[in-house]
């Protein structure tokens, strides 16, 4: 490495170590509940994996009754394989739509796809809090793109006739846990039928609805592009673009991602399959029930305590706290009573803003939140 590049990264390590925002990996053991570190276990409130889906029994046996572990080519070649098109139809019929394309990643398939895709329009608008995914995406994109205030719809300036536009925003908002407003959405539909929707339900998809459709099931009108991840209610990973026939052959033959990059693993596309069965049969609808009672509990005992906690009735529960410091304090003295909830800072989210931010899931427990609510009152009242 030249001593010009390695000084460069040494100094922005170090601002980012002085700002207390420099980030690890950190090795862990864990389940939806529990998390275990160097010999301690924690109950875990920072995981996505809302329905408890990572640890079962059928996604497990889906993922290794394959007997090879790697798809060995790019989907274009030789690596798109029974279970991807198993999966692939299975998520069509589903959710409604023509077609569902896979990708490796979530991150992958919007940022990939958006920039693939993106391109065709004449203006994107972008929720404020969009993920960085979908920043990316529209950034590769190289068209012009504005961003409307957070879940205000209604403030995206109408363009002149014959533009064609795309609206990028999300079901669940990964911060925050609020939801896209849904009669706004529908007016604006119905308003400026000219504009096509890009809908990113990573935290609905398996969560909303009484059949686990996601934003779609609470929808009149589906969006042009709906955006899957594999690796929150699943308990998988992996990504997909849910869209028309026409749109999906025009991924596979212009996204780089799609191309160049080694096909998700056939035992993967098997597991998530196994994990959309359970999401969509009687089990599914057991642990959604569960789930939504875990958080009408937190929260009202988070009422009761009078916690800070933001508006959500989503499986997201926010406490904004400020500074970086006191985000990281609250976070140690919570891991200092067996509770772990990593503290979430800027670039993350705004400055100004760092905060915890708690996932509640099916595999949590009464006294689970008994438990986490007691410890925040305790490391809040600290001093």
């Amino acid at each position: 490495m030249q001593a010009k590049v390695q000084a460069q990264i040494q100094a922005q390590l170090a601002s980012r170590q002085q700002r207390q925002r420099c980030r690890q990996l950190t090795t862990v053991t864990s389940t939806a509940s529990e998390l275990q570190l160097a010999g301690q276990r924690y109950l875990h409130f920072s995981s996505n994996d809302y329905l408890g889906l990572s640890t079962h029994p059928a996604v497990r046996a889906a993922w290794c009754s394959l007997a090879t572990v790697g798809s060995r080519a790019s989907t274009l070649v030789t690596g798109y394989q029974t279970e991807h098109a198993r999966l692939s139809a299975q998520l069509a019929e589903f959710l409604g739509y023509e077609a569902v394309v896979l990708f490796g990643s979530a991150f992958a398939a919007n940022s990939g796809g958006l920039a693939t895709l993106g391109r065709l329009y004449d203006k994107l608008w972008l929720d404020r809090l969009a993920h960085a995914s979908i920043i990316a995406g529209a950034q590769q994109s190289g068209q012009s793109w504005r961003r409307f205030r957070h879940n205000q719809l209604q403030t995206m300036t109408p363009g002149s006739e014959g533009t064609c536009e795309l609206v990028v925003t999300e079901s669940v908002f990964s911060m925050d846990g609020d939801q896209l407003p849904l009669t706004d959405y529908a007016q604006l539909q119905h308003q400026r039928p000219q504009v096509d929707w890009w809908l990113d339900d990573a935290h609905g998809f398996g969560v909303l609805g009484d059949e686990g459709r996601g934003i779609v099931e609470l929808m009149q009108q589906a969006p042009t592009y709906l955006v899957l991840a594999f690796g929150k209610a699943c308990g998988v990973a992996g990504g997909a673009i849910a869209c028309s026939a026409d749109a999906a052959n025009y991924l596979i033959n212009y996204c780089p991602e799609l191309i160049y990059s080694t096909a998700m693993p056939a035992a993967q596309a098997a597991a998530i399959s196994a994990a959309v069965e359970v999401i969509c049969q009687a089990e599914g609808q057991q642990l959604r029930s569960r789930l939504a009672a875990n958080v009408r509990l937190f929260r009202e005992l988070a009422q009761q305590r009078e916690l800070p906690v933001s508006a959500s009735a989503h499986a997201i529960q926010t406490l904004v706290l400020g500074t970086d410091e006191r985000a990281l304090a609250v976070s140690a003295k919570l891991r200092a009573q067996g509770i772990w909830c990593s503290a979430i800072r800027p670039p993350t989210v705004p400055e100004g803003t760092a905060r915890l931010r708690l996932t509640l899931t099916a595999a949590h427990t009464e006294v689970h939140i008994h438990r986490l609510i007691d410890a925040l009152a305790s490391a809040l009242d600290a001093p």
